[in-house]
């Protein structure tokens, strides 16, 4: 059974799923998109598809931002991926990417006056960070985009030039990922993930204001540790040197998961070790994602109404 992606209104091979060089999205980054995990739970020989009316809805918005209209609610494009994840048939975790799009094949910087379409793949994706091991990082010299330039609320495409920059520089340097920082200096997030400190017995991560992602882990771990450890967040700016004296801290986020930090720029985070807390929301992240927690089960959607048609790949 081939891979699927839901192209052009229908279900297809991934292979046949194309799009002419000429298009406009290709050129000027004019798409946004979403990554949404699906978390394959042994158990019940269940998929899991993780807060994903919650994606769709933030991509709706980045739709917004781009003028993009497309013809489905947050619902319906929360069915069509439910149908491409079974017809898919994987028995293990997958790695969702709808995208939409500037679709007319035109030259020309603009919004206006252009078609919108709108894709789904699925496929396996490998760990993003060592959220086992920990990850050890440095402060990029790459400044985190403003929202005046190009708004981190919605995930757009072209923004990630900004990310790539700084994940190469970091990789080339001997890290494992970078810390942003933002105008102003104040850190603002990982190339791809939200990131939190434990400062004090409580979590400390960069507010909306300081250019990031309004990442649904990042929520979800505010909630977990509020219900679950009585630990409150408090959503700030947070200054470079804070990151240094911080007893814990680890990223967040759809493809990282919950990845402690043990080093940055060269200086150990706590005891190098992955800490208490840190570790406790883990545990609780992948109870909650793969539907073994009965209270989070409302952010959990089955793949699955029969299993006859699941592989192995």
């Amino acid at each position: 059974m081939p891979p699927y992606a839901y192209f052009r209104k229908q279900f297809v091979p991934l292979a046949e799923a194309k799009i002419g060089i000429l298009t406009h999205a290709l050129h000027y980054g004019t798409a946004c998109f979403e990554g949404i995990r699906g978390n394959w739970n042994d158990e019940q020989e269940q998929l899991f598809l993780f807060r994903v009316k919650d994606h769709y809805e933030r991509m709706l918005k980045g739709c917004r931002i781009l003028k993009i209209n497309l013809p489905y609610s947050a619902d319906e494009m929360c069915q069509l991926t439910v149908k491409l994840v079974e017809k898919s048939g994987y028995r293990e975790d997958v790695y969702i990417r709808p995208l939409a799009y500037k679709s007319s094949e035109a030259i020309g910087v603009r919004l206006h006056n252009l078609d919108d379409d709108f894709f789904i793949i699925v496929a396996t994706l490998p760990a993003y960070l060592d959220a086992e091991e920990g990850v050890r990082c440095c402060t990029s010299s790459w400044r985190r985009v403003d929202d005046t330039m190009i708004p981190a609320r919605g995930k757009i495409t072209g923004i990630y030039v900004n990310s790539a920059l700084a994940k190469t520089e970091a990789n080339e340097l001997g890290f494992d990922e970078a810390i942003l920082l933002n105008h102003d200096g104040h850190v603002s997030e990982g190339s791809g993930e939200n990131i939190f400190l434990v400062l004090g017995g409580k979590l400390v991560t960069p507010q909306s204001s300081d250019n990031i992602l309004m990442g649904i882990t990042r929520d979800t771990v505010m909630q977990l540790a509020r219900n679950e450890m009585g630990i409150e967040t408090a959503e700030r700016s947070v200054d470079r040197s804070e990151l240094y004296v911080a007893d814990e801290a680890f990223f967040t986020g759809t493809a990282a998961h919950v990845s402690p930090i043990l080093e940055i720029d060269h200086r150990r985070i706590g005891n190098g070790e992955i800490g208490k807390v840190t570790k406790e929301l883990q545990r609780l992240y992948f109870e909650v994602i793969k539907g073994k927690n009965p209270k989070y089960l409302h952010w959990c959607t089955p793949a699955y109404s029969k299993l006859v048609k699941t592989r192995q790949s």
